[in-house]
């Protein structure tokens, strides 16, 4: 039986296809996804691996067999497949690994509204039904709508659902357009790297017929990722983007990752620009038009986010790592816009689902309403100097955890808290050490005024972690 437990993670699935993940196992979690939500009917959508289109159909087998009808988008971005899923007012499932290896796939699932579904929200029983019809096998009842017999999916008595197509791409960047004022921006070069993956399926549309010169790097759809991997949170698949946007004088540089639902951002230098930077100046822009608002923020983002948004009259609300606990704040405080600094950007006209595209678009508009270069224009949001995660394997977490936990306790002025794995905090500087949920890992950020600062309690906390 097919270790399901294995590829259901904290808020999606994934694992290597066909060996974890298959058409069969598809068509069960497409089931119990129908099951579980409880829909009359879903969207599904999925990116360019060679895998996907498969793997989707499978999952709309699975939930027809239910008596859900499903709506088949193709190709898109999970961004797009959430705007599906928001205006529609049904539950969605992408069919996307993002930036994993070519080998990989899996299953990003909302419920309607693009609402998450995690660990806390329905992925644990969809896990479970899963597991319980492998265990059973079985047989279906009935012939799926689109005419392949289900190979073992619980067929529920009476119609099956209804299958159609629909193509969203144009409606998705009609209304991504619709929220963003680019109306009077000055022309601008940017050099955008899709990564082959789905960015270069949606850039195109989005952008056309904006004030652009658009340079494309790796548009071509592959799912095999012969330039780089789709990855731009690793330095090394910037390389690319940073020297083109230098070579052609551009702008700016936009980096996709697979599925194009984060955007990594380069200045006309070719450097890199802090995703925190990025979120506090989206936060400044959308507090202009709702003043007085919230704004979300995870506690490994910079102490500029929140400094940012007090000086633009917004509430920052400091949260844990991760999507759904974002988007469970959002809902909660009613937040405008929430940002994490893996550039993940959620906005709260979006169905409070986070979109890449979205927050390019704001960069656009910001650097297009002035004169400035783009580092100029970020440089009052960067203010402090930080380490980046470091990810260290440790034989046992509690253990080096509560040596890290020794250490600043005795330190005067240090303020602990345990949010989401331990953080510790003084006048200028934080440190925060999380244990992963499904490795052997500690996840080491740090941040201070000033970069002698950081480097100094980025090695003493490593000198703890590692022993």
């Amino acid at each position: 039986m097919a270790n399901v437990a294995r590829i259901v993670k904290a808020y999606d699935v994934r694992g290597v296809y066909p060996d974890q993940l298959d058409d069969r196992l598809a068509e069960l979690f497409g089931a119990a996804f129908a099951e579980v939500t409880g829909a009359a009917a879903i969207v599904v959508g999925h990116d360019m691996r060679p895998s996907s289109p498969g793997l989707a159909d499978a999952f709309a087998r699975g939930a027809l067999a239910r008596g859900a009808d499903a709506t088949l988008i193709g190709l898109c971005s999970t961004d797009q497949l959430y705007y599906a899923s928001g205006s529609m007012d049904v539950p969605g499932a992408m069919f996307t690994a993002s930036h994993n290896p070519a080998r990989y796939n899996g299953i990003k699932m909302c419920r309607a509204g693009a609402a998450p579904v995690g660990q806390d929200t329905g992925l644990v029983e969809i896990r479970t039904l899963v597991e319980t019809w492998l265990r059973t096998a079985t047989p279906a009842a009935a012939t799926s709508a689109v005419g392949t017999p289900t190979t073992g999916t619980p067929a529920t008595p009476g119609r099956p659902g209804t299958l159609t197509h629909r193509d969203t791409l144009n409606d998705y960047a009609a209304y991504l357009l619709s929220l963003v004022d680019l109306s009077a921006i000055r022309p601008l070069k940017v050099v955008v790297d899709a990564g082959n993956g789905m960015g270069g399926h949606t850039v195109p549309t989005v952008l056309a017929g904006l004030p652009l010169d658009v340079v494309p790097l790796y548009f071509e759809l592959d799912g095999t990722f012969p330039n780089h991997e789709a990855n731009p949170l690793d330095p090394k698949n910037l390389v690319d983007l940073q020297a083109r946007v230098v070579a052609e004088a551009a702008d700016l540089g936009l980096a996709f990752d697979g599925d194009a639902d984060r955007c990594f951002v380069v200045d006309e230098r070719g450097r890199g620009v802090s995703p925190s930077a990025i979120t506090a100046l989206v936060a400044a822009r959308e507090l202009a038009r709702h003043p007085g608002s919230a704004v979300i923020h995870n506690l490994i983002t910079s102490r500029s986010v929140p400094e940012v948004v007090r000086e633009h009259g917004g509430t920052p609300v400091r949260t844990r790592v991760g999507h759904s606990f974002i988007k469970q704040e959002m809902a909660t405080t009613g937040a405008v816009f929430g940002g994490e600094h893996s550039a993940h950007y959620y906005f709260r006209e979006f169905w409070n689902a986070d979109t890449g595209m979205l927050a390019a678009l704001h960069v656009l508009a910001a650097l297009g309403g002035q004169e400035g270069p783009l580092s100029e224009l970020v440089s009052s949001y960067d203010r402090y100097a930080g380490s980046g995660e470091i990810n260290s394997t440790v034989d046992d977490q509690r253990a080096r955890l509560a040596a890290v936990r020794a250490a600043f306790a005795a330190r005067d002025g240090v303020t602990l808290d345990d949010l989401d794995g331990l953080t510790a905090e003084g006048p200028d500087w934080w440190v925060n050490v999380r244990p992963s949920n499904t490795e052997p890992l500690l996840r080491l950020n740090v941040e201070a005024r000033d970069e002698q600062t950081m480097a100094r309690l980025r090695d003493e906390t490593l000198a703890l972690i590692r022993g």
